[in-house]
C-alpha cells in the first residue's frame, strides 16, 4: 500500500510538472516599440517567414492601433496572409483598411491585391504541384471566384485608372474575361452533345452577347449555327452564319457552319 502510494505520489508530481512546462512562455514582445514591432515583421515578411510576420503584425495593431505603422501594418499583414495561403483573413484585412481609410494614398494597392488574392484562391500547395507537369485548363473551374477577381480589378481600374497596379489589372481583366467566355463555351459545347440544343444556342448567345472580344465568340457562333440547324430552325441558322462570315471571316470553323446551312 505505501508503495502504491509512492507511485502514485510520483505521477501526480510528473504531471504537475508537465503542466507547468505547457504554461506559456513570456512574451518577451511586452515592452517593445511599435517601431521595434514593425521592424521585426518587416523583417519576417521580407524573409518570407509569414507566420511571424502575422504575429507581430497582430501585436502592433492590437497594442498601437493608431498612427502610420499601423495603418501600413494593415496594408502589409493583407499581403502576409495572402502570401501564407489564407485569403479569407486576407480579404478581410483588405475589407477593413479599406472600410477605415478609403483616402489612404496606398489604398489603390489594397484593391488591387483584393483582386489578386481571388485570382490566385483555390490555388493551395497540392495544385501547384500538379500545375508542374501538366497546365489546367482553369475554364474548366467554377468561375465564381474568376468573376469575383474580375470585379475586384474592374473596381481598382475604375476608381484609379492612373494606378501602377492598373496596368496589370487590366491584363488580368483580360485574361479573366477570356477564361470565363471559355467556360460558357464548354457549357455549350456539353448541352448540344447531349442534344440539348435550346439550352445550347442559350448559352452560346449568351457568349455572343456578352464576350464579343473575346476567342470563344467565333465557336460560340459555331455552336448555334450547329444546334439551330439541328432544330430546323434554317432562319436563325442563317442569321448565325451571316454574324460569323462578317465579324470573322477567317475563322477554321467556318466552312463547316456553311456545309451545315446547304444541307437540306
Amino acid at each position: 500500500m505505501f508503495r502504491y502510494m509512492i507511485i502514485v505520489g510520483l505521477c501526480i508530481l510528473t504531471m504537475l510538472g508537465g503542466c507547468a512546462a505547457l504554461k506559456e512562455a513570456p512574451d518577451k514582445t511586452l515592452n517593445w516599440s511599435a517601431q521595434r514591432l514593425y521592424d521585426k515583421a518587416k523583417t519576417a515578411l521580407n524573409a518570407g517567414d509569414w507566420e511571424v510576420a502575422i504575429e507581430h503584425y497582430e501585436k502592433l495593431e492590437s497594442r498601437f492601433p493608431f498612427g502610420q505603422l499601423a495603418q501600413q501594418a494593415q496594408i502589409e499583414i493583407a499581403y502576409a496572409y495572402y502570401k501564407y495561403d489564407e485569403p479569407a483573413s486576407a480579404l478581410a484585412a483588405a475589407d477593413r483598411f479599406i472600410k477605415l481609410y478609403p483616402n489612404h494614398p496606398n489604398v489603390d494597392y489594397v484593391y488591387y491585391l483584393k483582386g489578386l488574392v481571388t485570382f490566385t484562391r483555390g490555388k493551395g500547395f497540392v495544385r501547384s504541384i500538379l500545375e508542374q507537369f501538366a497546365a489546367p485548363d482553369e475554364s474548366q473551374r467554377d468561375p465564381t471566384l474568376f468573376r469575383e477577381a474580375f470585379g475586384h480589378f474592374e473596381e481598382l481600374v475604375s476608381k484609379y485608372p492612373t494606378s501602377v497596379y492598373a496596368k496589370d489589372a487590366r491584363q488580368r481583366m483580360i485574361y479573366l474575361r477570356n477564361t470565363i467566355a471559355k467556360h460558357e463555351l464548354n457549357v455549350a459545347s456539353y448541352y448540344l452533345r447531349r442534344g440539348a440544343y435550346v439550352a445550347s444556342v442559350n448559352r452560346a448567345k449568351y457568349v455572343v452577347e456578352n464576350y464579343q472580344r473575346t476567342p470563344a465568340a467565333p465557336d460560340a457562333l459555331v455552336i448555334m449555327v450547329t444546334a439551330y440547324k439541328i432544330m430546323g430552325v434554317d432562319d436563325l441558322a442563317e442569321d448565325a452564319l451571316r454574324v460569323l462570315e462578317a465579324s470573322y471571316p477567317e475563322h477554321p470553323g467556318l466552312a463547316e457552319a456553311r456545309r451545315l446551312v446547304l444541307i437540306d
